[in-house]
């Protein structure tokens, strides 16, 4: 499955072009802390942990209390990776084919 073309833009596609030029952690922090809030971070890397520790078949109940993550947002991740746009699938195989799960997993 493709993206959801409602996210297609210019704006949007400025916006990734940027990310994609970061070269490191810490540009990523300076940047991301620029353009999110905390807590929008917060939240992103939240789910990206839900979306590791449900792909290690850990149950919801262990997520919320790994990550705090209510069960509305767990299976808003599951929904993601069971019927996204891979994108999750996508990231978590390409960081542990790098070898740093980082997080809780």
């Amino acid at each position: 499955m493709t993206y959801d073309n409602r996210l297609k833009d210019g704006a949007t596609d400025a916006l990734f072009e940027a990310i994609l030029l970061l070269r490191d952690v810490d540009e990523c922090y300076r940047f991301f802390q620029d353009i999110a809030t905390v807590s929008e971070l917060k939240a992103l890397a939240q789910r990206l942990e839900v979306a590791k520790l449900l792909e290690s078949d850990v149950t919801y109940l262990k997520i919320e209390e790994l990550t705090g993550a209510s069960s509305a947002t767990i299976s808003r991740v599951k929904r993601s990776l069971d019927y996204g746009a891979n994108g999750y699938t996508l990231i978590l195989e390409r960081v542990k084919q790098s070898g740093d799960m980082g997080g809780t997993v």
